[in-house]
Parts: structure tokens; sequence; C-alpha cells
């Protein structure tokens, strides 16, 4: 998905400069008073704000915003987009009451996929005197091979100029589009691996935090009270199903209510250091990306370590970006076994392993992968680069809870499932 995504990103870009450079074109064979650079710095900024419009899809007011920047663009009578069956959604200019002589017109370029042109003689205007209508041009708005609209342009002089920069915006405008389809795809895509992730996490936890609150209830029934409060309040967050990021800060407070379970599980040998920088603590990160690698360094350093060891929390600032880490002192692994980290999520190896390197380098980019540093018994380093903002990543707000770097004890005996 991210491949895709940047191969959109590409063809919008390409769109773009041909849209651009044709405009270019078409000031210079009009001799315009302007300089083409103050043309150009107008077409770009047109351009931006349509792009930003068209990203909603294809919507009565997207296109309501968007027409008016693409006729300025194309300095042309009007500008008009329709659906997939032909209805206009936004007409912008002179002219719209022609729309009735062209709706055979449209009607061959969604059935046909391909562009029509025609000339006013040819429309059957009943107007007496001069039309402001001299040339039409339709061209469809193809998004993922398939007609979601489209794009009309009135001219007032027909050329094989304005043709082509007809065909060009219509590209400009399908490319826009496809990028919202892409974007959409990609959020469904996030929201089936936290699902997934979910599953993974459930099945184990779930069923040590029940036993071991259970092993308590007659020995020590406050403090199975309050643990089953935790477990209620740690499956809460963990199962909500709304938004895809979180900030650092409630990402940790889950963190604190998974960690108490886990120590009443296993006592003194699991102790846990915190350093969290309180500058980082409202970055944005999507949504259950620690507490699965907090998990992981439980069950898979700490447990199989005989006497348990030090599980140490990080997170600093790092300038624009936020750095954290979980790490533990216990048994580690092989190096050559990180290349598995790309399977870790389908082979059950690690929790989520995978799907978290996947999601990280999928919301921020490839350079945002997982770092691993473990050798045999040498424990476990997993460090995370998350960048203070990032385009369309905002948390599902909550209230954040104070942390201090104290380390969490628990005398409580080990407890076996």
């Amino acid at each position: 998905m991210g491949d895709l995504l940047t191969e959109r990103a590409v063809l919008g870009v390409i769109a773009t400069l041909a849209v651009l450079g044709l405009f270019v074109m078409l000031c210079r064979a009009r001799r315009v008073s302007t300089s083409v650079e103050d043309a150009v710095m107008d077409m770009l900024d047109r351009m931006s704000k349509a792009s930003s419009d068209l990203r909603a899809g294809l919507t009565q007011e997207a296109a309501d915003k968007a027409t008016p920047h693409l006729r300025e663009m194309l300095r042309c009578v009007a500008v008009a987009i329709t659906d997939e069956e032909g209805t206009v959604l936004s007409w912008d200019g002179g002219a719209n009451d022609h729309y009735e002589y062209l709706r055979d017109t449209v009607a061959r370029a969604i059935n046909n996929c391909h562009k029509e042109h025609v000339d006013h003689r040819k429309l059957g205007c009943e107007l007496q005197g001069p039309c402001s209508l001299h040339s039409v041009v339709v061209v469809p708005l193809v998004v993922e091979g398939d007609v979601a609209g489209t794009l009309i342009v009135v001219s007032g002089v027909a050329s094989k100029r304005q043709i082509r920069m007809a065909e060009e915006t219509a590209r400009f405008v399908s490319t826009q589009l496809e990028l919202e389809v892409v974007q959409k795809q990609r959020q469904a895509l996030a929201q089936a691996e936290v699902k997934a992730l979910r599953a993974q996490i459930s099945p184990h936890f779930v069923y040590n935090a029940l036993n071991t609150i259970s092993s308590l209830i007659r020995t020590d029934p406050g403090h199975a009270r309050e643990l089953l409060q935790e477990f209620a309040e740690f499956t809460r967050y963990s199962f909500r199903t709304d938004g895809l990021f979180t900030t650092l800060a409630d990402e940790l407070t889950n963190i604190h209510r998974y960690l108490t379970i886990e120590q009443a599980r296993y006592g003194s040998r699991l102790n846990v250091r915190l350093r969290i920088a309180p500058e980082v603590l409202q970055v944005v990160l999507p949504f259950l990306v620690l507490q699965p690698l907090v998990e992981n360094a439980v069950r898979h350093g700490l447990a199989k370590k005989p006497g348990g060891g030090m599980l140490t929390i990080t997170a600093e600032d790092n300038g624009n970006e936020a750095l954290i880490s979980v790490e533990d002192d216990g048994v580690g692994m092989d190096p050559d076994r990180l290349d598995d980290i790309k399977d870790a999520h389908q082979t059950g190896a690690h929790v989520g392993i995978g799907n978290i390197n996947d999601r990280m380098r999928t919301v921020f980019g490839a350079e945002y992968a997982l770092v691993v540093e473990t050798a045999p018994n040498a424990g476990t380093k997993v460090i995370l680069k998350v960048p203070k903002f990032a385009r369309n990543v905002l948390p599902n707000l909550n209230l954040g809870s104070q942390l201090t770097d104290e380390p969490m004890t628990n005398e409580q005996p080990a407890i076996r499932a």
C-alpha cells in the first residue's frame, strides 16, 4: 500500500507538471501582459487549492470549490464537473443554460470512456446572436479504471491547445481523486491491521490476567478488585473502535495497566523503569504500537530468563522527532533471526512486531521502520522514531495521565499460568 501511494503521488506530480507546462505555452501564445513567472505562480497556487478540494472526493461541495480554480487555470468560459451518471455537480462560468445541449455528448464520453469535442454549430443552440460557447470538450474522469465523472470545458475559441489543456486538467483531477481513494484504502488497511493485532494480543493475555485475578480473590480480594479494574480499563482502551492514532501519554497509560497486571503475575521477576521526557507525551503515534513491544519483552525476553529482569521504556526529545525504545535484559535472540520480523505477525513468533513495522513504514515512511538491537543472552532493544508532526496523523483525544520516572515494583510472588 505504501508503494501504491508513492506511485499515485508520482502520477500526481507528473499530471501537475504537464498542466503547468501547457499553461505556460498557452500564456506565451497569448502574449499575456504579466510575466510568465507570475502566471506560473498563480497557476501553482490554484492547482494547490484545487488539489486540496478534490482530495475530499467527488462531491458537490468539493466540485463547487474546485471548479473556480480550474476555470481560472484554463482561462475559459466555463468549467463543469459531473458525476458518473452525467449529473452536474458544479458549473462555474457562463453558458450554463447550454448543458441541455450537451447531455448526449456527456453520455458518450462516459459510455465510451473517451473525450468528446463539439463546436457550437453541432449543438443545436437556438440563441439569437453571438454565443459565448464556441467549443466544448468533455473528458471522462477515470479513477482506478472506472469513470467517476466528467470534466466539461467550455471555450470561446476552438484551439488544439485548449483541447490538450482540458485533457491534462482532467488527468490532474483524476489523479487527485485516485489519491483520495488510496487514502481511504490505507485507512481501511490500517483498521484491519489493528483488528488483527487485537486478535493476537487478546487470547494469551486475557487468559493469564483472569487466572491471576482469580487466584487473588480469596487471599487478597482488595488487590484482586484493583487488578480487575485495571484489566477492564486495559481492554476498553485496546478494543476501542474509534481512531487509528493516539498520544504517547495514552499509550503509556495503557502500558501501565498491562504491567500492573503482569507484575501481579510475575512478582519480583518483573521490574520496570520508565524514563519519559514530559515534552514528548503529546506526540501522536499509531494506536497500539508500544504495548505489543512491551508484551514481547515480557513474554519472550524476561519470562524465559531465570530470575526475570528489568524492562526499560524510554521516550526522549530528539528535535523534530521523539525517540522511543523498549528494552529488556532478557534472553535476547540471534540477530540473524531479525530477518523474520517482516513475517512475525503471520507466524506468531512475536506479538504483532511485523504488523507494527509495516504500520510505522506506511504511516510515516520507510525511514521510520523499527530498529532492533539484540544478541543471545544480551537482551533486546526495539527503537522507534516518531515525527512530532505528520500530515493526517491526528489522535483520538483522550485524557492522558501523569507518569513518573520512578521504577514500578511489586513484591508479589510469581504466579504461573
